[in-house]
């Protein structure tokens, strides 16, 4: 039987403990992102987190293990996203080919409004981005949790919406030229921003985004389907 006073209140509040260890999270998220693993201090995640640096040892066993808790905060902040937009990956495809494609363009669409607007989504791209160029145990998880699921949802969704093999070369490439081009209005941010002469990168900046890289998804998509309907390989 559900108690009154936990049916006024069912989500649990954060304990002391709980709460330290989510902030040592999100500073060490931040500061490796912008310095690097090795250019940051357990004093300094400390400082950002303000929290005892002995509760880096106690929570998560030291530095390493704080880098793998803030991989594993990525990988449950993008399932979140992806599973929003695209479903569980154990989930059936949509039916037919227009709901695939009805479904790309929306996840084409929550993509741009969580990697493109999202401020958290800065300090991610941050953290990813150097363990792309310098991978440990850390991309693994990354890998592991989101890169290859997501990715390849896509590309089943990719066959549905084309009749092209989800695991062929050409769809695997096709998806991330898709994602590829989400993800530069984050990492180019700044030069966009000035190319475009936008002040801030916000829900109206990101409509625009959507609606360019919507238009570039429909015009492979129409091209896909002009060469099957010539009798052509695409």
């Amino acid at each position: 039987m559900i108690k009154q006073s936990d049916a006024k209140n069912p989500r649990r509040e954060a304990s002391p403990a709980e709460m330290t260890r989510a902030a040592l999270v999100r500073a060490a998220l931040k500061l490796f992102g912008r310095q690097g693993f090795d250019g940051t201090s357990t004093r300094e995640i400390a400082a950002e987190a303000q929290a005892n640096i002995g509760s880096i040892a106690y929570h998560f066993g030291g530095k390493e293990g704080l880098r793998a808790a803030a991989a594993d905060f990525i990988v449950e902040t993008i399932q979140t996203v992806a599973g929003q937009a695209l479903g569980n990956a154990q989930a059936p495809m949509p039916g037919g080919a227009e709901a695939a494609q009805a479904q790309l363009f929306a996840a084409l669409e929550r993509m741009v409004g969580f990697v493109v607007a999202s401020p958290q989504a800065g300090e991610i791209v941050q953290f990813v981005l150097r363990e792309l160029s310098h991978p440990t145990a850390a991309l693994d998880r990354i890998y592991d949790g989101v890169f290859e699921p997501t990715h390849r949802r896509l590309c089943q969704l990719w066959e549905q919406a084309t009749g092209e093999p989800a695991e062929s070369e050409a769809t695997r490439l096709t998806v991330f030229t898709l994602i590829g081009q989400v993800i530069y209005f984050r990492i180019g941010r700044e030069a966009v921003m000035r190319r475009m002469g936008w002040n801030d990168i916000g829900a109206a900046e990101a409509a625009k985004v959507v609606a360019a890289t919507s238009g570039n998804l429909e015009a492979i998509l129409a091209s896909r389907k002009g060469a099957k309907m010539k009798g052509q390989r695409p």
